[in-house]
């Protein structure tokens, strides 16, 4: 079991980073897509972070190509797209896959620390079926903007599946309660 902290990260201008430079915060790390019926939730993210960063709290953005090869682009292009059409001021990371053999360190924790999704992954599932695309099987990611949640001990505390909205009552519940802590 590797220490998730220490787990070397790349921001997406190629910086080094790991969570332990994040430590002491509570962290929402969530693999983005920038072509997904889901993309618009970059809008709320970037709001959940402007609304709780001063209270130490960060967005963390993984690019990823796993799903309906939805995020296509170089990391300059994600960069330039995030920026540009939702005005994303939150870290972002190089893209890198987030399933199966080749995964990066850091998602292979994440999964293996919290292993179980809240919220209706069963439906979302299916919406998936019916537009003819594959979902992976627990646990793996389900598809992009899957949303774990650290505190500010660096422990993963909660998961939410990608259906679930950055203002959900439940996931702004656990980043208040972790928050507080």
């Amino acid at each position: 079991m590797a220490d998730i902290a220490e787990i070397p990260l790349n921001r997406i201008d190629g910086a080094d980073d790991k969570l332990a430079n994040h430590a002491g915060k509570v962290l929402l790390v969530v693999n983005v897509a920038s072509k997904c019926g889901l993309t618009p939730q970059y809008e709320g993210l970037e709001a959940l972070y402007n609304t709780y960063k001063d209270r130490g709290f960060e967005v963390l953005g993984f690019p990823a190509n796993d799903f309906g090869s939805q995020e296509p682009g170089s990391n300059d292009d994600i960069a330039q797209f995030c920026s540009a059409t939702y005005g994303v001021s939150f870290p972002m990371f190089e893209k890198a896959d987030v399933t199966g053999d080749a995964k990066q360190p850091l998602y292979a924790e994440l999964i293996r620390a919290k292993p179980e999704k809240q919220g209706d992954g069963d439906s979302f599932r299916e919406m998936l079926k019916g537009h003819g695309m594959t979902p992976t099987a627990d646990p793996e990611v389900l598809w992009n903007f899957e949303k774990f949640l650290i505190g500010k001990d660096g422990s993963v505390v909660e998961r939410f599946v990608p259906g679930t909205a950055p203002d959900d009552a439940a996931l702004v519940s656990a980043i208040e309660a972790e928050l507080a802590k």
